[in-house]
């Protein structure tokens, strides 16, 4: 189905960030990349093994105590859990973050369409941030409006509802997208329409 059949009595679309419009290990194996170079710079430790091994460990078990992982395979002082932490947040990355291509055809029509566009993100605000800032927009970026569940301290439900009032609209005028089981249920708890990131243009 085109994506346009989703929206086209819409007069909102909220996303998440991660997994949504690009894919999150863009920016992870990116700050991997930023900390093996450092760990090079401070301890003299080779960063290609290191950069390898982090990046098996996340594409084979995720990213939970992947610091952990790699300090103990490399002897790494776990002083620097600190600076492995700061980087997720205000890391320089070395490339861009590219939208999906489908995602960023889709935003464009809804631009062109004079729909609203919302980001509705979980995670630490100052992390997702910093992946926004580092993000090629193609020039989408004037006709987002941004909102950090974890700054407000609500969840995402609450944050759809208030949007909706905001803009007096009713459930059936908003679209959701997100890439989990999390966003959906949600989205359906105050129902709202909801469709997975990787149905548009599938």
């Amino acid at each position: 189905m085109n994506a346009y059949e989703y929206v086209k009595d819409k007069q909102i679309v909220i996303f998440e960030l991660d997994n949504v419009l690009f894919p999150e290990k863009d920016y992870l194996l990116q700050v991997y990349y930023l900390f093996a170079q450092f760990i090079e710079y401070t301890e003299q430790k080779g960063a290609q093994p290191i950069i390898e091994f982090m990046r098996a460990e996340y594409e084979n078990t995720g990213a939970d105590k992947l610091f952990e992982k790699t300090a103990k395979q490399f002897g790494i002082d776990h002083k620097y859990l600190h600076n492995f932490d700061l980087l997720h947040q205000n890391a320089r990355l070395p490339l861009k973050l590219l939208l999906y291509k489908n995602i960023l055809e889709f935003m464009q029509e809804l631009v062109v369409d004079r729909k609203q566009i919302f980001i509705v993100t979980a995670g630490n605000p100052e992390q997702q941030l910093n992946k926004i800032k580092q993000t090629e927009w193609n020039g989408l970026e004037q006709y987002l409006t941004v909102f950090f569940a974890e700054e407000l301290d609500q969840p995402k439900a609450e944050i759809f509802q208030n949007i909706l009032n905001n803009n007096n609209l009713s459930y059936d005028k908003a679209l959701v997208v997100g890439a989990n089981n999390f966003d959906e249920q949600q989205s359906k708890s105050i129902n709202l329409p909801y469709i997975e990131s990787l149905e548009i243009y599938k």
